[in-house]
């Protein structure tokens, strides 16, 4: 073991150095970075440039190919840097699209979204007020000349939020919304404000570093032109805009969010109540595996409070799971009877819909599950099954 540490020294050693040098390159290309940050913050261009990103991918994996490097992982680490990147940009700010407007209030700005938007809109140069529970008492004050009123508040109180606002809106302010489901909420932002209101849905988390390359749907539910200002402040800040109407999104919403939380919530459940050793189960799992049942623990290491919303408040949830719940029936049976010809020749017919995007999703999952077996650590120690009063490791050829 001596003679093969001393081996391999130098060459560690140098392997160490070409790691330094990686290391002070890459504080370089931040420097670098901030420099491009700034000057996009005077000239009021985008964070997210997807044309830009696309080319800069492509060179570098022609000359990882060129260079003997595998192009995949090239993009892996550029990916990783511009990540990172991306965050950063922020730190000098953002051009402001409204220049002269008044003040951003952000009813429930110190919650978790509400916070992201108000570093963002400070970041931009806007003057932003926070109304919480305790400042309805003033509420005429702190809306008095507001430019825009954003309500980023828990779901199930959304509505009886904006209803107390009714009559302390001037008309010439944007009233909008950030939540996930968006008829209540709009229907009832139109019935209580005279003036512009916006839908709108970020369809990310506040653990997000930033907006860049996240979707944020919107709903143009009443002077739009008027709105303009806020979306393209949206666009700088990186934002891919996606427009739906209400309709378009409660419905969408009822398939992606409701009915795949639902379902998520059973099985965890129903792990649960197998009262299954989680630990052996990922011993035991693929990588594949691994990363589905790790959705199902991201959910249950959240807020049950807010699923039970947006679950609780799809008017399609129920009827989504209830045809779900069906369609496992149907499957079961076919499983109970041993109808494998029935199995395979339905498994074709849905292979055949997904089309061109199955393949799509194969090569993305692949990609995340190389991450996620990177990531991976040591399994944990489980003695052999019949090492019993023995060392484990002694029941193995080739353990020293």
């Amino acid at each position: 073991m001596h003679y093969r540490e001393e081996f391999l020294k130098d060459l560690r050693a140098d392997i160490d150095e070409v790691d330094k040098q990686m290391v002070a390159l890459l504080a370089r290309r931040k420097e670098l970075v901030a420099r491009v940050g700034k000057i996009k913050n005077e000239h009021g261009l985008p964070v997210y440039l997807p044309e830009r990103e696309a080319q800069l991918v492509a060179a570098r994996r022609a000359e990882a190919e060129r260079a003997g490097l595998s192009p995949d992982m090239m993009e892996d680490v550029l990916r990783r840097v511009m990540r990172e990147s991306y965050a950063s940009e922020g730190e000098h700010g953002f051009k402001c699209t409204k220049p002269g407007a008044g003040p951003v209030v952000v009813v429930g700005g110190r919650g978790g979204m509400g916070r992201m938007f108000v570093r963002h809109f400070q970041q931009s140069g806007y003057q932003v007020r926070i109304l919480e529970t305790e400042d309805w008492p003033r509420a005429g004050e702190l809306f008095d000349g507001a430019e825009l009123v954003l309500v980023s508040v828990p779901i199930n109180l959304t509505v009886r939020v904006i209803e107390r606002m009714e009559g302390l809106l001037s008309p010439h302010t944007v009233l909008a919304d950030v939540t996930s489901t968006k008829s209540d909420p709009v229907e009832t932002m139109m019935r209580v404000h005279r003036g512009p209101v916006l839908g709108l849905h970020p369809m990310f988390g506040p653990t997000s570093k930033g907006f860049a390359k996240q979707v944020v749907v919107y709903c143009d539910a009443r002077h739009g032109e008027r709105c303009g200002w806020i979306l393209e402040q949206f666009r700088l800040w990186g934002a891919d805009l996606l427009p739906a109407t209400v309709d378009e999104h409660d419905g969408m919403m009822a398939i992606v969010q409701a009915m795949r939380h639902f379902a998520t919530f059973v099985y965890g459940t129903h792990l649960h109540e197998e009262n299954v050793n989680l630990e052996d189960v990922l011993d035991f799992s693929s990588p594949i595996y691994r990363l589905e049942l790790g959705m199902v623990g991201r959910l249950f290491a959240q807020d049950p409070e807010l699923y039970a919303d947006i679950i609780f408040n799809s008017e399609r949830g129920p009827r989504l799971a209830r045809r779900y719940m069906e369609r496992f029936q149907e499957a079961l049976v076919m499983l109970e009877e041993g109808r494998r010809d029935e199995f395979v020749a339905h498994f074709r017919e849905v292979k055949e819909w997904f089309g061109d995007l199955g393949r799509r999703f194969l090569q993305e999952s692949s990609f995340m599950l190389e991450r996620m077996h990177e990531k991976h650590g040591k399994r944990r120690d489980r003695p052999h099954p019949n090492a019993v009063g023995q060392d484990a490791s002694k029941q193995w050829p080739g353990f020293d």
